[in-house]
């Protein structure tokens, strides 16, 4: 076995890295949903049944039809290249959960942050936090099924965001549509400037 072209090849290979993306929003936007359609591995998910106890507590307005909700997190991965990735995190939505967006935020390069054009103010929280803690993010408008749609720049007048920072209508259904949302955050919490998915010209 040749020692020297191992220990050379070892010196030269780039070093692991994983980039932590946490994956914030409403209750019922479709983050979970998001996180499914990229993983490339089977995603964790912490999802329970509604029950009796959140009458009351979880607004479920607009979309009455969910039935379980996160209560921890989602967890998935991506493969980028050999040695690196991007690990996942879908935050719980619900208010008596956000204790623990501090410990899922820990070591992340950005966030998305899913909003619902029904209900926009719901993912008023998740923007307020990531700007009061300096943590990159996008605001990636799930267009769902029969909601009305509207322009980037009254998604962005009523979000009240600086004008630097990315909107991205999506649909969390769609693979290629995540990882538009995906590159748009990356290319962003790097670079630190905003992308433009669809550029003219």
């Amino acid at each position: 076995m040749d020692f020297a072209a191992s220990e050379a090849s070892a010196t030269t290979a780039p070093p692991a890295l994983a980039i932590k993306i946490l994956i914030a929003g409403g209750f019922g936007v479709g983050k979970t949903t998001l996180v499914g359609t990229i993983s490339e591995i089977r995603p964790l998910h912490t999802e329970e049944f509604l029950s009796d106890r959140s009458i009351g507590i979880d607004d479920t307005s607009g979309v009455e039809g969910k039935v379980t909700t996160t209560v921890a997190l989602d967890f998935g991965r991506i493969t980028i290249r050999e040695g690196l990735w991007l690990y996942l995190f879908g935050t719980p939505g619900q208010d008596r959960f956000w204790f623990m967006w501090d410990e899922l935020a820990v070591g992340a390069l950005g966030a998305v942050v899913l909003a619902d054009t029904r209900r926009l103010q719901d993912c008023f929280p998740a923007v307020d936090y990531f700007e009061q803690r300096g943590i990159p993010f996008v605001v990636g408008v799930n267009c769902f099924d029969g909601a009305r749609r509207y322009e980037v720049s009254k998604i962005r007048k009523a979000l009240g965001i600086a004008p630097q920072i990315p909107i991205i209508l999506c649909d969390v259904r769609e693979r290629e549509s995540v990882k538009e949302v995906l590159t748009t955050l990356v290319t962003y919490a790097v670079k630190g400037v905003p992308v433009d998915p669809h550029p003219v010209g």
